[in-house]
């Protein structure tokens, strides 16, 4: 038997469910924790409630933001501690203790050091990746951010199955993984020969790739990192039990020392010597913390299945107390959403790609623009819902004209604009052959909207807007296009046909979760609750509901992981 169906062998009777560390949840950061455990030596089990290991980490982008890493100074070489939290204090103000803060930017570039030292996990700088929000002090264009290296699938071997694969909409051809560098070599692969041999090896790997699995094997982003973790985590023969359910923690003289759990009809009594670490992805698919702290408006959730919070529940129920001083209790992002043929919901995140390039804008029910569409997309989450209060704006409809969604796609259309004939059908988009045609069509006053664009192509023609300030910083700018100026984000809409999507928040990822310590050690009503940590998204965020920069959820998910494995591994 294999690690991964729940053997060890030698191992019996009671030793057999007795463990040093046990992690509840294998996404990124759970996987990052048994790693650092078994790195240490100890032994480790995984406990997983879906059938798949990756969590949300495997759908998303796999961005990591942690500063001054022995990789930061291949693109940065002015950044620092002092920098980095000047940043942070500066965006995160006193929504986090500094305590959490240091502890974060101390700990992070050792927990990546370690992981690069010890394990297949490989990682590189974004030569551009500006801060979010470039505009204030200590923010840097590059170095803090990070992006795991594409991986080969093919070394899991029969494991393969057990990593999530990706949601359907971030792949082309029946299941082959792009990245922004691929999406770019296949749009230009009759332009150029270096883009058509790049394009023509993604193809044929990905035509071999078919003969024997379900999906390309070549991953990247959220998909390779998973990878990387899950096959250095079989190397080292880590346990790792899926479609498992936690029932309860137990404790002794207040102390966790272990859990029991049902997996395949069977009960389990596991034993955690060290400690158990909470890493169940958080509070966002649980219906009565949802209820208490999330708004009550229209909101899509496009994480993975499991986080359920049924982790955050069994460690209340064991005194444990949620964090409160968050500027946001999620993550958010506009998504636009589409029945699947197969009844399912696809729930597509607008993060890059589209709504602040040239050629688009966003407006409310009233046919008016209503945010600034390339601040972040936490950022413009947030604002639907703050503008919601005074006028419909969920949904909202991103607009564009022809050539914009030629040139950059719209949400599931693709760069390119073909595939768009079963969207116009089903309504996910819609399209009319001038601006007050559209309007009509979405149920718009024809000429509010046709004021608000020619408004928004002065605007684009001078680069300046008045009204929402967009394009003005260097984390805007680079959602742009550099060939258009003199705002890279802004251009005329005057290209028709024009299309239109609707757009709703979506809460990404949360940031309430439990109270910990700056050692990730869970929070009671007295201090820290022995045995019992949190990390990802069970751990109330260092960021307090703020999105300073690419990739807050995995760095802090990541470098906490490093911090609760050490402290149970050091503690008597």
């Amino acid at each position: 038997m294999t690690a991964t169906e729940g053997e060890t062998a030698g191992m019996a009777g009671s030793d057999a469910n007795s463990y040093d560390l046990v992690v509840i949840g294998a996404g990124g950061a759970g996987l990052s924790a048994a790693l650092f455990g078994a790195i240490s030596g100890a032994r480790v089990l995984v406990v997983e409630s879906t059938e798949y290991v990756g969590g949300t980490t495997a759908w998303s982008g796999g961005t990591i933001w942690i500063p001054n890493t022995l990789h930061a100074a291949k693109v940065n070489q002015g950044d620092s501690i002092t920098q980095a939290e000047t940043y942070l204090h500066a965006a995160v103000g006193n929504y986090a203790s500094h305590e959490l803060i240091r502890s974060f930017l101390e700990e992070g570039p050792r927990a990546i050091e370690l992981l690069e030292r010890e394990s297949e996990v490989r990682l590189r700088p974004y030569p551009l990746h500006p801060d979010y929000t470039s505009d204030l002090p200590g923010s840097t264009l590059n170095g803090r951010a990070l992006e795991p290296i594409a991986f080969d699938g093919r070394l899991l071997g029969d494991k393969f199955d057990l990593l999530r694969p990706p949601i359907p909409e971030f792949t082309v051809l029946g299941g082959m993984m792009v990245d922004r560098n691929d999406i770019n070599q296949l749009l230009n692969l009759k332009k150029s020969w270096k883009s058509f041999r790049h394009s023509l090896g993604l193809l044929t790997r990905h035509a071999r790739d078919r003969l024997g699995h379900k999906r390309g094997t070549r991953l990247v982003m959220g998909n390779a990192l998973i990878g990387r973790l899950l096959y250095s985590l079989l190397q080292r023969g880590v346990t790792i039990w899926t479609n498992a359910t936690v029932d309860r923690l137990d404790s002794e003289g207040g102390r966790i020392t272990g859990l029991s759990l049902t997996r395949n009809g069977q009960r389990h009594d596991i034993r955690a010597k060290r400690g158990v670490i909470l890493a169940s992805g958080g509070f966002n698919r649980h219906p009565k913390l949802r209820k208490e702290l999330v708004p009550d408006v229209e909101i899509y959730t496009p994480g993975a299945p499991g986080h359920k919070g049924a982790a955050l529940e069994l460690a209340l129920a064991a005194g444990a107390r949620m964090g409160e001083r968050n500027m946001e209790n999620v993550f958010w992002a506009p998504v636009s959403v589409r029945q699947r043929p197969d009844g399912t919901t696809a729930v597509f995140p607008h993060f890059i790609f589209d709504r602040a390039k040239p050629g688009t804008l966003i407006v409310n029910a009233g046919g008016r623009r209503f945010l600034n569409e390339s601040t972040s997309y936490h950022l413009i989450g947030k604002a639907m819902i703050e503008a919601s209060r005074t006028a419909p704006s969920i949904p909202g409809y991103l607009i564009a004209d022809h050539a914009a969604i030629t040139a950059y796609g719209l949400g599931m259309v693709r760069p390119g604009g073909s595939g768009m004939e079963p969207l116009l059908k089903d309504g996910y988009l819609t399209r009319g052959a001038t601006i007050g045609e559209l309007a009509g069509k979405l149920g718009i006053d024809a000429a509010q909207l046709q004021a608000t664009v020619a408004q928004f192509n002065g605007y684009a023609a001078s680069g300046n807007d008045p009204d929402f300030g967009r394009g003005v910083t260097a984390y805007q700018r680079n959602l742009g296009d550099p060939k258009v100026g003199p705002n890279p984000t802004m251009r005329a809409l005057d290209r028709g046909p024009f299309y239109a999507l609707k757009l709703y928040p979506g809460d990404i990822g949360a940031s309430a979760g439990l109270a910990t310590d700056a050692k990730a050690r869970v929070l009671g009503a007295d201090g820290p609750i022995g045995g019992l940590y949190a990390v990802g998204n069970d751990q109330n965020s260092v960021m307090a509901g703020t999105y300073p920069g690419p990739g807050i959820t995995l760095g802090p998910g990541i470098t906490f992981a490093y911090v609760a494995v050490k402290d149970a591994l050091a503690a008597a």
